[in-house]
């Protein structure tokens, strides 16, 4: 019979929120250690004498208590992203998952990374005028995106917020939607209006649309602009054409940041049309002012179900 290995827990408030709601951070801690772990009052027992879990485990509980002084209440995928990290001694990955926090400047909360690519696609945004992010729904790409680009906005390090989208048909045709043009691109949109209205009220949403200081459009109304002192988002890329992305691509002035998000999994294109997301990684991979960053489906942070689903597709090979 293995040892039980006791940690006390001086802070009863911290314990409530390591442990998470109904306990159902347990399950996530029994996952990544690989043994079974309960409690009683303040003490966390692990059911093994394995000192070097132990010591992981001790320091596991440590970098979750900084990260609740910070806000960050524990979940499921930033107990799995610090496991990761401290099993393999990457110290640099764990302390940019605690600096890496998005502030908006009247938003509703602040934003934390949930998975060490979260961190470095934040970092890389910071750090870069143009980024493509690249990777499967439920990875934070555009919601990430939209954070940074409302902090630079509210910050007054830009003067203007550009999202736009390819209005391209996934098994759908705009023709048989109901109302005028405007009304039948808005489902196309509002993802985009979802993302901000979490992150900000709808007075200033609407307060900012207004005054010109957020601009929602689809890919098609960029021809012809060149946008400066502006965070460009283009969202959905896989479903713009060549010809579309080196358009976009050639509107970004000075003083401007682009970020270009995709899944190169889920394009909607016909057949015989390459994705000028596809294609510009290979002719842009090697401009080091361009920083691409790929996420996979351990970045899923939607819903665990979504995790699996992802996966299984990956599995697949297409098939």
């Amino acid at each position: 019979m293995e040892k039980k290995s006791t940690i006390i827990l001086h802070d009863l408030s911290f314990l409530k929120e390591i442990l998470g709601v109904n306990d159902s951070n347990i399950r996530i801690f029994e996952e990544v250690l690989g043994v079974k772990v309960f409690t009683r009052g303040n003490e966390i027992f692990l059911e093994t004498d394995n000192s070097e879990k132990i010591d992981v485990f001790q320091e596991l509980i440590r970098q979750l208590s900084d990260h609740i002084k910070l806000g960050h209440y524990p979940d499921a995928d930033l107990i799995r992203a610090l496991h990761d990290s401290i099993n393999h001694r990457n110290t640099r990955d764990i302390e940019d998952l605690k600096k890496r926090v998005v502030i908006i400047p009247n938003g509703k909360s602040k934003i934390f990374p949930r998975s060490i690519n979260q961190s470095l696609y934040i970092k890389s945004i910071e750090e870069n005028d143009m980024v493509f992010a690249i990777g499967p729904a439920g990875t934070g790409k555009t919601f990430l995106a939209i954070a940074e680009a409302l902090k630079y906005l509210m910050n007054h390090s830009i003067e203007k917020l550009v999202l736009t989208r390819p209005v391209v048909e996934a098994g759908e045709r705009l023709g048989f939607l109901p109302g005028d043009f405007e009304s039948k691109i808005n489902p196309y949109l509002r993802p985009l209006y979802d993302a901000m209205e979490a992150m900000i009220s709808g007075d200033l949403l609407k307060k900012l649309e207004e005054t010109g200081k957020i601009e929602i459009i689809p890919l098609a109304y960029m021809r012809g602009r060149t946008l400066s002192d502006s965070f460009i988002i283009l969202d959905e890329a896989q479903n713009t054409t060549r010809e579309q992305m080196k358009m976009f691509l050639t509107r970004v002035g000075e003083r401007s940041k682009a970020v270009i998000t995709g899944d190169i999994t889920q394009i909607d294109l016909p057949k015989s049309v390459v994705s000028g997301l596809i294609h510009v990684i290979s002719i842009l991979k090697n401009i080091k002012e361009i920083r691409f960053v790929f996420f996979n489906e351990a970045d899923v942070v939607r819903n665990e179900l979504v995790r699996k689903i992802v996966k299984a597709y990956e599995n697949s090979n297409g098939k």
